[in-house]
């Protein structure tokens, strides 16, 4: 197995000296396998830790000791039963696809197998028994033909079951997948029997109407638990590829990341994501760090300021000397918290798996107990092995399997009706189980961009033509500009970087852009001084002059949506990395007594650990890049559909719209899904309690057990419908009557000042 991989230059090295290997794994069935993986790792010399990630079938090992072996834990893996390969992002989103095609083949094929095996059982049924006329030589046709459609299509659709019960059984180990197996094959093994032996009944029927009920359940679940997302392609993305090294004769040269050393020097001009972090040695500009901190304003930024990659370059040329390159960025922390934080939560152990842990030795149990019990009876050991048959058939967990998926399935199609999109198959559960809820500001308490506060103040010609030279701008403030009026071409403009734009219109200069640009210097003094927490782009076109006040808005429903997650119970709190002074301001426009501002992301996560530790269950809603590694290590976590798309990554689900009401309709929606996956299971647990004992005693034939088992499959389906009724935005809260708007409003970037 080793022998295709070269494994050891695949270990990556972090700069405290932890060696990390990351793989994808075969052979998980269930919740179950995380623990018997990690434990059956943990005693193997020198490993530090071993981690594993159901959702995304992952192993994480970390180590620092040389003594380590590599191979000798893949040996031990492959003894238990898994498979292990590196883990390539492309690959596995490319083998998820085809696994869930696989599983809509096999359930297409034993559907299909099904409703004809059932056309023939019906003409024995009523051809049969007294008074019946149909004559041995045609039932015995019939069971013949049923037996040649059942066998090659449970031999293709039931693989999914037979490969994982194999496989567990060679790992001297049990899943759910044994017994049904069992029940599958001694079906069609005593009906080909019967058939050969020219007996009335034979039970192709069950066979293929078991497998085709496990298999719906089977894919369900697994469409549910399909990557959605692509982490590590999206982190990337953010990073620069190249970086401009500067020799010290002060030539250029392009260099990958991987080549560029601490104290080298690095260029980086306008337009440009920065490559590295470090310190500024020559140069000014202005930084967008809204994707890194969350932090509203663009910075200036001058020689001797800290920088970070990943951030964007709006304004001069800036000569970094490098202090953290490829593998060391904040960048890189960000991703290695979102990942131990992703790891981390993918040990929940769903609702179904943990009814399902002692479900298959139960069953095993009973079967054979049976069996024994006939014999001991004298009967024969024919009568006996059907009796046991239809225990395997009635217990085999069709309704438990489609217990969990049924109603996930129904809820999130409510959920997307309410303008919610679930990411996690187990998001529906832990939506339900939250207590708190911590907001990001920006972005999330606010709307993604910022607003022209005054816009009703400017003339309609003054605007139509500030928009027009927005649209030649490429600054974040000349963008919200440009929104106030949507249509229209840009102006044939010239930029000057850190001051604005400029074009003729009509034969005279108009100017947009800071207010020395302008000459509007005063009038901003002025208007700064009454309202400190502004944004000013100012505009001149000959004799005309105005001042854009920018802001960022809360949602329209901000304060709505706060006050009825209050009314509901939950505890509220707001964690940004924007400023303390407007972090405050928003506190208090909601009515929010808990928040922090000028949080980094590892103060994110260190608060939501304090929770945790509390022994409270977090919904993380935020939006930004810094939210990221937050939201993977919160209980359960929502972003909207503006966010970065490695937090949408990150997050169990995303809302659209511009309303945070989706909030609340999701855990409106989970709570009653839930209460609906427990009444499915305790409906699945009673028609056990109540069937078992009929097949136990010998007073079920496996047909009458197969229609059992399939009509507590169609009871808790038809329950499972429940959890999609009422699912809407509105009212939020029958004790909260819907109130205007309050208009708060906060500062969104900087003033637009040259650079220095």
């Amino acid at each position: 197995m080793t022998a295709a991989f070269d494994y050891e230059s695949l270990v990556t090295r972090a700069p405290d000296g932890v060696r990390r290997f990351e793989a994808a794994i075969d052979g998980m069935t269930c919740a179950a396998c995380i623990g018997e993986i990690e434990h059956g790792l943990a005693d193997l010399p020198g490993l530090a830790k071993a981690r594993v990630n159901y959702t995304d079938r992952r192993l994480l090992l970390e180590w620092r000791d040389d003594a380590f072996d590599l191979t000798a834990a893949f040996e031990r893996l492959r003894r238990m039963g898994y498979t292990v390969h590196p883990f390539e992002l492309a690959e596995s989103e490319r083998e998820e696809t085809e696994t869930a095609r696989w599983l809509l083949r096999c359930l297409a094929i034993a559907g299909f197998a099904s409703m004809n095996i059932m056309l023939l059982s019906v003409g024995v049924w009523v051809g049969g028994g007294e008074g019946g006329d149909i004559e041995p030589a045609t039932r015995d046709l019939f069971h013949g033909v049923s037996a040649l459609i059942a066998l090659p299509a449970a031999a293709f659709a039931g693989q999914p079951f037979f490969r994982s019960a194999f496989a567990a059984l060679r790992a001297g180990r049990l899943n759910m997948d044994v017994p049904i197996s069992l029940g599958v094959l001694l079906a069609l093994c005593m009906s080909v029997y019967e058939t050969l032996t020219h007996a009335e009944h034979a039970y192709f029927d069950s066979a293929a109407m078991l497998l085709t009920f496990l298999l719906l359940g089977r894919f369900l679940d697994h469409a549910m638990r399909r990557k959605t997302r692509a982490v590590a392609a999206n982190l990337a993305a953010l990073r620069a590829p190249l970086a401009c090294r500067l020799a010290p004769d002060g030539s250029e040269t392009l260099t990958p990341l991987a080549k560029i050393a601490p104290g080298d020097l690095v260029l980086t001009r306008p337009g440009e994501r920065l490559p590295v972090d470090g310190v500024i040695a020559r140069g000014a500009s202005q930084l967008d760090e809204s994707l890194i901190t969350g932090e509203t304003r663009l910075r200036v930024v001058t020689a001797g300021d800290q920088v970070y990659a990943g951030s964007m370059n709006y304004d001069g040329a800036l000569t970094i000397r490098v202090a953290a390159a490829k593998g060391a960025t904040l960048l890189d922390d960000i991703e290695r918290l979102l990942e131990k934080a992703t790891n981390a939560r993918s040990r929940y152990v769903r609702l179904a798996d943990r009814v399902s842990r002692l479900y298959a030795p139960m069953v095993h149990l009973a079967a054979l107990s049976t069996a024994l019990f006939w014999l001991w009876r004298g009967a024969s050991l024919h009568d006996a092995l059907i009796t046991a048959i239809c225990v395997l058939i009635i217990t085999c967990p069709c309704a438990l399997a489609l217990a969990v998926p049924a109603v996930q399935v129904v809820a999130s199609g409510a959920l997307f009706r309410a303008g919610v999109l679930l990411n996690s198959a187990d998001g529906i559960e832990r939506l339900a189980e939250a207590d708190v809820i911590v907001f990001d500001k920006t972005g999330t308490l606010t709307t993604p961009e910022p607003r022209v506060s005054n816009a009703s103040e400017i003339e309609p010609a003054t605007m139509d033509i500030a928009a027009q030279l927005a649209r030649a701008s490429s600054h974040p403030l000349a963008r919200a500009v440009a929104q106030e009026r949507p249509t229209g071409a840009a102006l044939a403009a010239r930029e000057e970087h850190g001051a604005g734009v400029a074009a003729m219109v009509d034969g005279v200069e108009a100017r947009l852009g800071s207010p020395r640009f302008c000459g509007l210097e005063e009038e901003a003094v002025r208007r700064g001084a009454l309202d400190a927490d502004v944004s000013l782009v100012a505009f001149r076109h000959g004799g005309k002059a105005a001042l854009f006040e920018i802001r960022q808005a809360l949602r329209s429903d901000a304060a709505e949506t706060v006050t009825a997650l209050k009314a509901r119970g939950y505890a509220i709190e707001i964690l940004s990395g924007d400023r303390v002074e407007a972090v405050e301001k928003i506190a208090r426009a909601l009515d929010v007594t808990q928040w922090s501002g000028a949080l980094k992301p590892a103060d994110k996560v260190a608060r939501l650990d304090a929770l945790r530790a509390e022994g409270r269950k977090v919904l993380m809603v935020g939006d930004g890049l810094n939210d990221a590694p937050a939201l993977a290590a919160a209980y359960v976590s929502i972003s909207p559909i503006d966010a970065t798309q490695i937090t949408q990554a990150a997050a169990d689900a995303v809302f659209l719209g511009e309303r945070l009401a989706p909030v609340a309709a999701t855990l409106d929606l989970a709570r009653k899904a839930r209460r609906v996956m427990r009444e499915n299971l305790g409906l699945s647990v009673l028609y056990n309690v109540f069937a078992v004992p009929l097949a136990m005693a010998g007073w079920l034939t496996p047909l009458i057990a197969a229609a059992a088992m399939s009509g507590s499959s169609i009871l808790v389906t038809l329950n499972a419908l429940r959890a999609g009724h009422g699912a809407s935005l509105l009212p939020l809260s029958p004790a909260t009557p819907e109130r205007e708007q309050t208009g708060a409003v906060l500062p969104a970037r900087g003033k637009m000042e040259p650079a220095e």
